[in-house]
């Protein structure tokens, strides 16, 4: 079933609908049961803040992929269980990072640490309370995918593949917490760049998508061919982003990545094209927890005298000319082709 055009903006609307609903169904169950009720809030709050719900939409552009169908009640519920899942590694991953932020607001550890007022134990508990909601998230992402109504050999298709995006997920997130691999390996950095973000972001919703309109394997490797470099580029991008910012202001540079020592692409290319003398720098700097802004310019003024950011650019250029020329050759229905180039664009420029 091909259609002129995807109406993104009006997919994104719909599924923030079926998030609406399910979360205000949550919330009236918590009411009648007894059950704390902030917590089916802080989730609507905390997707009520923004984010681009590029997944969700990589999901309703698979399905259109694969010919789509009469099941747009479930590929919007699949779709929608794809944000809350990304609630849940988003909560978790702030609670790690002890983040102060998330789109322009208090992180969800924080704003409960606040509600605990001045206790010596409000920064654990906040933290504790903030990872009991980030699995209710989970939980709740769980059960949206299994109440969407597919046919049993779909369903079954589709569970396969949400479960290996969970494990994919938990192999990244640890791979980035214990920093494993010395901090100018690259393939340690891509290895942590596929497994947390490429596979979740990109491939797998796309996967997803097609699957529920009943997708064949090629269609299945195709999204993989198109998942992996956009999935890729995207993340490198918005590593990027956190150091230098965006050349149109959008983005302010940051340096969260830099004192938490992330061991990024970006940081990577710099160690290794950096002079012994910035090497030694870099790593008295990179992974200081007091890092002032002082010290994160001249991190910044190093990564670019050495060609890191530059370097950088190019891997992610090459990755989205990588997923054009996949585009270029693919089979797929116009307005998805359209769709998925126009994706493509908002995922290597911009950040989640």
């Amino acid at each position: 079933m091909d259609v002129q055009e995807i109406d993104l903006g009006a997919v994104r609307e719909q599924v923030d609908a079926v998030l609406k609903d399910f979360l205000e169904g949550k919330a009236r169950s918590a009411a009648v049961r007894s059950h704390p009720p902030e917590a089916a809030d802080i989730l609507r709050n905390f997707l009520g803040a923004g984010g681009k719900r590029i997944r969700a939409l990589l999901c309703v552009v698979g399905w259109h992929a694969a010919g789509g169908g009469e099941d747009r009640a479930a590929i919007l519920r699949v779709a929608a269980s794809l944000e809350l899942f990304v609630a849940f590694a988003l909560i978790h991953d702030d609670i790690m990072d002890d983040s102060a932020t998330r789109r322009g607001r208090p992180a969800v550890h924080r704003e409960l640490r606040t509600r605990l007022g001045p206790s010596s134990r409000a920064e654990r508990l906040g933290a504790g309370g903030a990872l009991l909601v980030g699995n209710l998230a989970l939980i709740w992402a769980q059960e949206l995918l299994h109440t969407a109504d597919l046919p049993l050999h779909r369903r079954r298709a589709v569970h396969a593949l949400y479960d290996a995006m969970l494990e994919e997920v938990m192999y990244g997130q640890y791979l980035d917490v214990m920093g494993t691999g010395s901090d100018d390996d690259l393939d340690a950095a891509l290895r942590i760049v596929r497994y947390k973000t490429a596979t979740a972001t990109v491939e797998r919703p796309l996967q997803l998508g097609a699957a529920v309109a009943g997708a064949d394997d090629t269609t299945l490797e195709l999204c993989t061919a198109l998942g992996l470099p956009l999935g890729e580029a995207f993340q490198i991008r918005d590593d990027l982003l956190d150091v230098f910012g965006s050349t149109d202001g959008a983005c302010e540079p940051g340096s969260g990545d830099l004192r938490e020592g992330k061991h990024t692409v970006l940081l990577a290319l710099g160690l290794r094209a950096a002079t012994p003398a910035q090497q030694r720098r870099l790593r008295d700097l990179v992974g200081w927890a007091d890092l002032d802004e002082r010290g994160a310019a001249e991190v910044r003024a190093i990564l670019e005298e050495a060609g890191a950011r530059r370097s950088t650019e190019h891997m992610i250029t090459t990755r989205f000319e990588q997923v054009l020329r996949v585009l270029d050759t693919a089979a797929l229905p116009p307005a998805a082709s359209r769709a998925l180039r126009g994706l493509a664009v908002t995922a290597t420029q911009y950040t989640s």
